[in-house]
């Protein structure tokens, strides 16, 4: 990374009040390498494969994948976009904070954070958990006899927790090679698997049986019903490509190589996990003997019964769980960066503790080690009830959806108003003495000229400034006119949708196990955490601050201007 560029990235976070205190350790490959592991689609096609199909059949799950994916690109488009403008750890809150109206946005800001980092905790718990019980379910395969008990699945969910927490905290400096290596390890993974599928499976399933057949096994009145319960299955396949953002304090460039990488990630992605579901849909064989496997996962035994010996099946299962793992290592390093700015930001009990950065790894060390003790805390309950586990799950929908919405909906306002400034507009800001100070636009890589969306009104505080006032002007990618409205807009309307459908339990009638508690989990954090703002957090929490450092060169610079 070059000189210019790490000027440009520091001078483009103190402009958002921030100092660099985090390496950037990421180039735009890595960071790519990082995006598409996040998401390992086609391997949570094959964890997940039994949500869409029980609901919608195999036509319910290929139609359901093409309009989730794309309707999760325009989604994530206008996450780019807000990343563009304003690219830092905190993301979503962040955000919020700099689009609402000044009379809400702090408790707005607030609720977003406080969901934000919880939809990450649980997001850890939830892949670590399936890295667990896919190890488990491995050892049904091998050994029939064995029958797998929760608490061993959560045993080995925590001995998965470790293994994140030694790449995060040991050697961190590895990550970036580390990511470069996986999304190789991925793409080969998924031409070998899919290969082997297609010459070893006995019988291929028919165009018909493929394309053509819905299964309702949820009870539900219509079929339209059962495709739209189900569809949630593959709504969950893109979850969390906004993982990326949160890294954004780690990467050169940041502006530019965020949107590309999630976009690029969400191409490659979509591509491959479609010809998987496609693939496992032709050799599926007996639905009800794939969907009733002892080892908890149908994908294994869609193995199983395809190349016909386990020692194989064991082999192509081993591939699945490496990534998997793999993508709980980034996604644990992405819940610790959103925890550690919202605590910087004093949004979290004992924020100077969760806040602190390591000063020989410049790594939130204790950041890390807050989300995995509470992830792992919520494992335990997958021993008491694997049903009771899924509204944990849930929470990673309905969570990261309510938190994208937000921001969301207020730049489309913003952008309808004409209320965000062209990319290149000057900056300006007003010292605490009311000294004016104009910032010139910063250059980029890409020769382009952009400045970044803040005119700071700070007012001194107890060693820390508040940030106010933000002023909105566009980074250098983002969707122009009308074409940004209708994108924004669609985003929008689907995201309402996918919040709508995301709370409907799986099948009827509803019984106490079968409910999905997602409404009651996600409901009770905004609720609570709104409460606990007006409780306390409002004596702590002012919006996102300025580091006394930065504040003081815009004192300075304001002098100078004089």
């Amino acid at each position: 990374m070059s000189d210019t560029i790490k000027t440009t990235d520091s001078a483009t976070l103190a402009l958002l009040g921030k100092k660099q205190v985090l390496k950037r350790r990421f180039s735009f490959i890595s960071l790519f390498g990082f995006a598409v592991c996040e998401l390992i689609t086609w391997e949570t096609v094959l964890a997940l494969f039994s949500q869409a199909f029980d609901n919608g059949g195999p036509a319910g799950a290929v139609y359901g994948f093409i309009i989730a994916w794309f309707s999760t690109m325009s989604v994530y488009t206008v996450i780019s976009e807000l990343a563009s403008l304003a690219p830092i750890a905190g993301g979503q809150y962040y955000w919020v904070y700099m689009l609402a109206p000044p009379r809400y946005r702090t408790v707005c800001s607030y609720v977003i954070g406080w969901l934000t980092s919880l939809a990450w905790i649980a997001t850890v718990a939830t892949e670590t958990l399936f890295a667990g019980t896919m190890i488990q379910g491995a050892m049904v395969l091998d050994n029939p006899n064995y029958e797998g008990k929760p608490w061993q699945g959560t045993l080995l969910t925590w001995a998965v927790i470790v293994g994140c927490i030694l790449i995060n905290v040991v050697i961190p400096h590895w990550l970036p090679r580390f990511e470069v290596f996986i999304l190789v390890f991925h793409i080969a993974g998924f031409v070998a698997i899919l290969t082997t599928l297609l010459v070893m499976t006995p019988q291929l399933g028919t165009n018909a049986s493929v394309w053509l057949t819905a299964f309702n096994t949820g009870g539900w009145p219509t079929q339209g019903l059962s495709y739209c319960v189900g569809f949630l299955g593959n709504v969950a396949t893109f979850v969390g490509a906004d993982a990326s953002v949160h890294l954004a304090e780690e990467v050169s460039n940041a502006a530019l190589n965020i949107p590309r990488a999630i976009l690029g990630a969400m191409l490659i992605n979509g591509a491959v996990g479609f010809a998987m579901m496609i693939t496992v849909l032709y050799c599926l064989g007996d639905a009800e003997t794939v969907l009733g496997t002892a080892t908890g996962f149908p994908y294994i035994q869609i193995f199983h019964n395809s190349v016909g010996n386990v020692a194989g099946a064991t082999v192509m299962t081993a591939v699945v769980l490496a990534l998997t793992w793999s993508c709980a290592i980034g996604i644990t390093t992405t819940a610790s960066r959103m925890t550690w700015s919202f605590a910087r930001d004093k949004g979290l009990p004992w924020s100077s503790f969760i806040g602190r950065v390591n000063n020989r790894s410049s790594v939130p060390v204790n950041a890390v080690l807050v989300v995995t003790g509470l992830a792992a805390l919520l494992t335990l309950i997958y021993i008491g009830s694997s049903v009771a586990f899924n509204d944990v799950i849930s929470l990673t929908i309905t969570g990261f959806y309510g938190s994208y919405f937000l921001p969301c909906a207020l730049l489309l306002y913003r952008r309808i108003k004409g209320q965000v400034h062209p990319h290149g507009t000057e900056v300006e800001t007003v010292s605490p003495a009311g000294e004016t100070s104009h910032f010139p636009p910063m250059e980029d890589t890409s020769d382009a000229k952009f400045s970044k969306p803040q005119d700071l009104v700070p007012s001194v505080g107890a060693g820390r400034i508040e940030v106010a006032n933000a002023r909105l002007i566009w980074g250098p990618w983002h969707l122009p006119g009308v074409l940004g409205i209708a994108n924004n807009l669609y985003a929008c309307c689907y995201m309402i949708f996918v919040i709508f459908w995301s709370v409907w339990p799986p099948a009827t009638p509803v019984t106490a196990s079968t409910m999905n508690y997602s409404v009651v989990v996600t409901g009770g954090v905004m609720i609570l955490s709104t409460i606990w703002y007006f409780v306390r957090g409002k004596r702590e929490y002012k919006g996102p601050l300025i580091d006394e450092e930065v504040a003081s060169i815009m004192r300075i610079g304001s002098v100078v201007s004089m």
